[in-house]
């Protein structure tokens, strides 16, 4: 298995000129207040702007709690979370509301991608990370999400059946936190909890600008942006079979070298580029008129971009 733990998106913003330091400070070009911390595995960051420095480091503070309750619930590195016990037992009673929101955004997204965007598919990873050709035949039996049963009192997996929210969960954290800091009166800040999500632009004239991985940046004005990259991380040491695994045939496939979807929210174009990754231009063509105001941005593997709007 390879590994690679470059960031699928950078931060372009001159704000981040200097080192981001593992506790909040002062950054030295735009008097913001940057924070850096690791949630779902992954490094997570801010560029907070608040005319009260005190309040700022306080927003920190809630930031890092919020971001430890929230793991709780998605994570799979965790035995304890609401994720591993819904695996580990097939049912999970009085699951939590950010949960039974996220598989309700999960199962509208199914829908639009055609089924290409499907948590249920963790068999299958297993199957592949242990690179087990048997294993992956007898996963794709336990794959389906219209399978799961979802309500605000419980969720129901079939025998056998387990998801993954590492396609989404991101998205889902970058917007909660983001309405924590708005609803603390952050002003022209920018959060990235995994994926990329901004509060008014880096000033009242200047939009934020994000470099995207293979070339090209996309501006944010209160919108996010969320990224899938085919080779970011792979099952094979040769990097022939990326993370994405197409729930119809079981394949570790992708249609494309990266797919960056722009939004209002984070959690939906987390799991549109998901999706998207596996999809065609015809089928991301299909599903735009459904998704008004998303933005796809699509390179393939000669690093030629196609733009859908």
């Amino acid at each position: 298995m390879r590994i690679d733990r470059r960031r699928f998106l950078t931060i372009s913003a001159a704000a981040l000129g200097a080192p981001l330091l593992a506790h909040a400070a002062p950054d030295d070009a735009s008097g913001a207040t940057v924070w850096r911390g690791q949630a779902m595995g992954a490094p997570v960051a801010l560029i907070l702007n608040h005319p009260d420095r005190t309040r700022a480091q306080a927003l920190i503070r809630e930031t890092r709690a919020e971001l430890q309750r929230l793991e709780n619930i998605f994570t799979l590195y965790r035995d304890s979370s609401e994720l591993s016990e819904l695996n580990r037992s097939g049912l999970l009673v009085t699951p939590s509301p950010e949960m039974v929101a996220a598989l309700r955004l999960a199962r509208h997204v199914h829908r639009l991608t055609g089924g290409r965007f499907d948590p249920s598919i963790q068999p299958l990873w297993r199957a592949h990370a242990a690179g087990d050709a048997a294993a992956v035949q007898a996963a794709r039996q336990l794959v389906g999400f219209d399978r799961i049963r979802v309500s605000d009192d419980r969720i129901l997996l079939r025998p056998g059946m387990a998801l993954t929210l590492n396609g989404i969960a991101q998205g889902i954290i970058t917007d909660r936190i983001t309405a924590l800091l708005r609803a603390g009166g952050a002003e022209h800040t920018l959060v990235d909890m995994g994926e990329i999500r901004a509060i008014g632009g880096r000033t009242a004239a200047e939009p934020w600008r994000v470099a995207l991985a293979g070339g090209g940046e996309a501006s944010l004005i209160d919108r996010a942006i969320a990224t899938t990259e085919a080779g970011g991380f792979t099952f094979d040491a040769a990097g022939r079979l990326p993370h994405l695994i197409d729930p119809d045939t079981g394949a570790a496939r992708a249609d494309w070298a990266r797919i960056s979807v722009i939004a209002d929210e984070a959690g939906l174009a987390d799991a549109l580029s998901t999706g998207f990754a596996l999809a065609p231009a015809p089928a991301i063509r299909a599903a735009l008129p459904a998704l008004p105001g998303v933005e796809v941005r699509a390179l393939d593997g000669q690093g030629r971009e196609t733009r859908f709007t």
